[in-house]
């Protein structure tokens, strides 16, 4: 991912300056923007002095008759004054070519095959990106505004010494005009065996204190995370029944240090993780036992059934969750935040009406108990996951508006959560302020 933020997938929210990571910066730099007739003859024949149009025995200046031979063009010479074919005569011959065999009636059927594989592979694509945009179309229901139960995620520099008494309080300025009542704060990243070293979070008592006393209401939870192997040969195994344990024991940890719940950010978590699964009844036996909260991240629902399963075939990454297992996870914990960017669609209408989609299918299966909390990218990035241009906050905002109008429009436990907040620009702020707090 870009300088300014960290990918999600390891869940180590490591903001410019940390240990191992890029060179401090007083904000995260914005990445630059990732950035018909033929020719003309180089030359022309000399004029002839005669030639087969003209008249045989003609007259020259001086009105002698010439010669009749003189006049007929030397055949040696000919080819010598033919005007040379231009670039593009010559890079549209082979093409000509190409065409008059295609055009064979031998090949009748493999032109039919050919038309109809081009149709499979662009039509599904052009249905779904139709869909998308009408899926950002109309207007949200009067009342689609923040329930107050937005979030925000934050790095580490706030529990490793870094920031100090000021940063609480202009924190507190920023927040109080917003809907924000949950916080994620880097506390890791877990171990790959998933235990949590106590040295990740030296600060974090101090934090706590500083978050109550300048916003009251203000929930600070420790975020969690660490790479899955599941795509390769390093990272955290579910599988394993001791890791699982490790990782129970470490959230244990941190809700003894204060915080007021768990958020796990464990990442590519495949659809259908039975051990997954397992892991987050096991975690929630604990919160309880603390009277705090359980809170992951999540990843997007199939915008196509069975989307997942095709994709990860091809790729060996199935990006999507299916909408059961989507469920099943948000059956299983207090709070489900869905990270709804990083989509790769290129316009901000497409964009939007794909988070107006998501925001329909998570509804669809989140218990109305379950705080449901949509993604919108805090950060700034052009490449080939994210385009920034597309990707903005007013669209993930109009496009979560849309989908609970839709959906579950008096729907109380619905949120939005920025991600992430040393990569936010003010524009970014203002858009959510603008599109979401009334």
């Amino acid at each position: 991912m870009g300088a300014g933020r960290t990918e999600p997938g390891t869940g180590r929210g490591e903001e410019p300056g940390t240990e191992g990571g890029p060179a401090p910066a007083a904000a995260p730099p914005e990445p630059d923007i990732r950035t018909g007739a033929p020719d003309a003859p180089t030359g022309a024949p000399d004029a002839p002095t005669g030639g087969p149009d003209a008249p045989v025995g003609g007259s020259d200046a001086s009105g002698e008759v010439a010669d009749a031979s003189a006049e007929r063009p030397d055949p040696r010479t000919a080819s010598a004054r033919t005007p040379t074919p231009t670039p593009a005569r010559r890079a549209a011959t082979p093409f000509r070519r190409l065409a008059g065999v295609w055009r064979r009636p031998a090949l009748r059927w493999p032109r039919r095959i050919a038309s109809a594989l081009v149709l499979v592979l662009l039509l599904p694509p052009l249905a779904a990106g139709i869909t998308l945009r009408v899926n950002y179309g109309g207007d949200p229901a009067a009342g689609t505004y923040t329930r107050h139960r937005d979030a925000l995620w934050m790095g580490h520099a706030w529990v490793d010494g870094r920031k100090k008494e000021a940063d609480v309080r202009a924190l507190a300025a920023r927040l109080r005009t917003t809907g924000v009542r949950d916080l994620y704060v880097h506390a890791g990243p877990l171990e790959h065996d998933g235990t949590l070293p106590a040295s990740a979070y030296p600060r974090a008592r101090w934090l706590i204190g500083a978050i109550h006393r300048e916003m009251p209401g203000v929930r600070v939870q420790a975020w969690l995370g660490d790479e899955l192997a599941t795509e390769g040969p390093v990272g955290l195994r579910l599988e394993r029944a001791a890791t699982r344990a490790a990782v129970v024991r470490s959230a244990g940890q941190v809700l003894d240090a204060g915080f007021a719940g768990a958020h796990f950010d464990l990442e590519p978590l495949h659809s259908g993780d039975a051990d997954y699964l397992s892991l987050l009844g096991d975690l929630r036996r604990v919160t309880r036992a603390h009277g705090a909260l359980l809170s992951v991240a999540a990843h997007q629902i199939d915008p196509l059934p069975s989307l997942h399963s095709v994709w990860g075939g091809v790729t060996g990454h199935p990006k999507w969750w299916s909408q059961a297992f989507f469920g099943q996870v948000a059956r299983r914990v207090d709070q489900i935040a869905v990270m709804s960017y990083d989509t790769a669609l290129p316009l901000e209408s497409l964009y939007g009406g794909y988070v107006a989609q998501q925001t329909s299918l998570a509804l669809e299966v989140t218990p109305a108990k379950t705080d449901l909390l949509m993604g919108m990218p805090f950060y700034y990035e052009d490449n080939m996951d994210h385009h920034g241009s597309a990707e903005t906050v007013a669209a993930a905002v109009r496009g979560a508006r849309l989908g609970l109008s839709r959906t579950d429009r008096t729907r109380e436990n619905f949120g939005v959560a920025a991600y992430v907040d040393f990569a936010a620009r003010e524009k970014d702020w203002t858009a959510y302020e603008r599109g979401w707090v009334r």
